[in-house]
């Protein structure tokens, strides 16, 4: 959420801002509900302190021995006055914060221009795309490829390594089954980037409930305006699968202050399933692993002083790309445009990692710097050492990466003439193997 200072003392300037994002702020339905805020909140302080001045001469004169009746009947009156006055306030500063919270993040001056993903900026590439010397199957043929045989010898098939016809029977469209060497390495990838990101980067691994309440996406900026895009319970408790780590990790610190920054940065890492209703998305990648309902992710969390923010996320972008590259994944790193940021980024960097079958690099891994708006929602702050004030953390997060579709990127670029799929050095310790046949 932004500062509602900032919007209430400059709403020309935020609106400008916000323009880059394509998004109109109404200012003149701002200005026009604050000055009215302004005037009922002077008049509420007038009568508060009117009716203070009476209730203490109602005292005085029952000291004196003066009737009160006249003074108590006043006093009753400012009270209802108040009362209204009060109703009135909390209406204008309820309509205030409806339209506050519906406005996004600004971005910084550093995000391009631009409507949508096409006008996204290439900031760096790692890697070579492999050229084959065979057609190039995609993941859902190659995991269809790879049947899996009974034990007992008769050669009866128990059904594709990936299968999505399973995965559709058990619950519907956008779900997979995988099995015997595919699940493994579904496996692996999630150890692997755990093990890295915890040994190497820096982070605490945590283990989170999949399940939030209606206050935990709200202080990340889910709800209340993607409310569609999230799968909920039925019953009293009112809870939702998580569609990120993010929602869970970063609401560690709702509601919390840190004494001083000693603690600062906090980097955390999680592995959870995410579960997502594609509102919106209909007829869009129906085919494998690129968008299903549910999937898995690994995720980071940073929360830092408002003086690291840009740094950390360079760092944080950094920590996934590592990962593709000890895995040997071509990819390219894209900062996005205005028009292609989320609602809380300030500043966000996608990652995309080459897909041989469709020739073309797609979207693994979002890396966000989200300022302050957040921590604001969430009331997460720290006391400044050198000023002992409280101040608003800085909040960030990125996929370190996303498992199902860095699976179908090492089964597709990895992939051999004869269906096989090579498995990556660095995950044959996990693996115990060096190929999936």
């Amino acid at each position: 959420m932004l500062d509602p200072k900032l919007l209430r003392s400059d709403p020309a300037g935020v609106a400008k801002a916000l323009e880059k994002r394509g998004f109109i702020l109404d200012v003149d339905a701002i200005k026009a509900l604050d000055d009215q805020r302004k005037v009922i909140q002077i008049k509420t302080e007038a009568l508060q302190q009117e009716r203070n001045s009476k209730s203490k001469n109602i005292g005085k004169a029952k000291a004196s021995g003066e009737d009160i009746a006249p003074l108590l009947k006043e006093v009753e009156n400012l009270k209802s006055q108040l009362n209204s006055a009060d109703e009135e306030l909390k209406s204008l500063q309820d309509q205030l914060e409806t339209i506050l919270i519906a406005v996004p993040n600004m971005p910084v001056d550093e995000v391009p221009e631009g409507k949508d993903e096409d006008d996204n900026v290439e900031v760096r590439r790692w890697g070579t795309p492999r050229t084959f010397d065979f057609e190039v199957k995609d993941h859902v043929d190659l995991g269809a490829q790879l049947n899996l045989s009974s034990s007992n010898g008769n050669g009866a098939s128990l059904g594709s390594a990936l299968d999505f016809d399973a995965g559709s029977k058990i619950t519907g469209s956008r779900f997979a089954v995988m099995r015997g060497g595919v699940a493994r390495l579904h496996r692996a990838l999630i150890q692997f980037m755990i093990d890295v990101h915890s040994n190497e980067h820096g982070y605490q691994e945590v283990h989170v409930p999949f399940l939030v309440n209606r206050d935990s996406l709200f202080g990340t900026g889910q709800l209340p305006k993607f409310e569609e895009d999230l799968f909920k319970t039925n019953d009293e408790r009112e809870l939702y699968l998580i569609p990120t780590a993010e929602v869970p990790i970063t609401n560690l610190l709702r509601d919390e202050l840190l004494q001083d920054d000693t603690q600062l940065p906090i980097k955390i890492v999680s592995h959870t399933p995410c579960f997502r209703s594609e509102a919106g998305s209909h007829g869009r990648d129906t085919r494998g692993m690129i968008r299903q309902h549910q999937f898995e992710k690994v995720e980071m969390v940073n929360f830092v002083k408002p003086s690291e923010s840009m740094q950390a996320l360079e760092d944080l972008t950094a920590c996934a790309e590592a990962i593709l590259e000890k895995l040997e994944l071509p990819y390219r790193t894209v900062i996005l445009c205005g028009g292609d940021i989320g609602f809380s980024s300030a500043k966000t960097y996608d990652i995309e990692v080459w897909v041989p079958s469709q020739d073309k690099y797609r979207e693994i891994s979002s890396c966000s710097s989200f300022g302050d708006f957040q921590a604001r929602r969430m009331k997460a702050r720290f006391r400044n050492p050198e000023t002992g004030k409280t101040e608003l953390l800085h909040t960030l997060n990125g996929s370190g990466l996303a498992i199902g579709r860095t699976l179908l990127a090492i089964m597709e670029n990895y992939q051999q003439a004869d269906g096989s799929v090579t498995v990556p050095t660095v995950l044959r310790s996990y693996m115990g193997t060096d190929v999936i046949r």
